[in-house]
């Protein structure tokens, strides 16, 4: 098929290899225009799409958006693709970019539909508590999330961060993708259920800070949901990446350090982190951490 993908992250990177190696002709390669990096001056850094589409030769166009720019639009039809696969781009398409290729476009969807609809589905999946999650092959339409699904694939949740989740999910949306691809008919779109609709609105940072007044049990799925980079506390004014933790057995006020082993009080029950980060240090165990930043019991974090 002659093909448009369009995608921004690491996650959309699967997808774009995988159309390639099925002997598809992609055309041209959108993603969102190179920004950038944290300090002032750096240079303008490529999205990893972006990036990895000129690597295979493949025609890079950034455009800031198509509902302000007509000339952006008329440039995306006069390529007569067979169809657009997407993942994660980041841009809304107006109706005259869905309805421009033959097949429309097709969304990887990171979630089972009409579960997690929006910008974050995999974080809020695990934050929920959600027993398992997915990916749907969707063919989009002008609502968010709300188009019909050609084919889905289901996993566990329990035990995986987002940094985890995210790349078997990647990995699972390039084979579907391809899968639908190669007989289109044989994958008709089932219009989305219409109870069960939830939004997984974008992460805030401030999302990251542990919030030891939940329980043990929730405290524990905000550490998995949010490593990578890790969700943190702050100690002596200082951040702390907490990126693996255990619930432990012991009651005590939240956010308090109960033991000399940094186990913390939360809201119900208890958790104790294995894996800690300070800021400009490698990842380390809790044992190491206060090796040489003593935390004692009854430090209120």
């Amino acid at each position: 098929m002659r093909i448009i993908f369009m995608g921004t992250p690491e996650f959309a990177v699967p997808s774009l290899d995988a159309l390639v190696e099925a002997g598809h002709d992609v055309v041209a390669a959108y993603s969102q225009p190179p920004r950038a990096g944290g300090r002032r001056g750096k240079a303008l850094t490529p999205s990893p799409v972006h990036a990895h589409a000129e690597a295979l030769g493949i025609e890079v166009r950034t455009p800031l958006s198509f509902r302000k720019d007509p000339d952006a639009v008329a440039a995306f039809a006069a390529l007569e693709a067979d169809v657009a696969v997407v993942a994660a781009y980041g841009l809304i398409l107006p109706v005259s970019v869905l309805e421009a290729p033959k097949l429309g476009c097709m969304n990887v969807h990171a979630s089972l539909l009409p579960r997690w609809r929006g910008a974050a589905p995999i974080q809020r999946a695990i934050l929920a508590g959600d027993a398992e999650t997915g990916v749907g092959i969707m063919q989009m339409e002008a609502g968010l999330d709300t188009g019909p699904v050609r084919l889905e694939g289901r996993t566990p949740v329990a035990g995986k961060t987002a940094g985890e989740l995210t790349d078997e999910l990647a990995a699972m949306g390039a084979r579907l993708m391809v899968q639908v691809l190669a007989d289109p008919e044989a994958y008709p779109a089932v219009a989305q259920a219409g109870d069960g609709v939830t939004y997984a609105s974008k992460i805030d940072k401030a999302e990251a800070r542990l919030d030891f007044s939940q329980s043990a049990e929730a405290v524990a799925r905000q550490v998995l949901a949010f490593n990578p980079p890790g969700a943190f506390f702050e100690v002596g004014g200082e951040r702390v990446r907490m990126l693996a933790a255990d619930i432990a057995e012991g009651n005590g006020m939240p956010g308090v350090v109960l033991d000399d082993v940094l186990t913390i009080g939360c809201g119900s029950g208890s958790i104790r982190p294995t894996s800690v980060q300070r800021a400009g240090r490698g990842v380390m165990t809790a044992a190491e951490l206060l090796n040489g930043f003593p935390i004692p019991a009854g430090t209120q974090l």
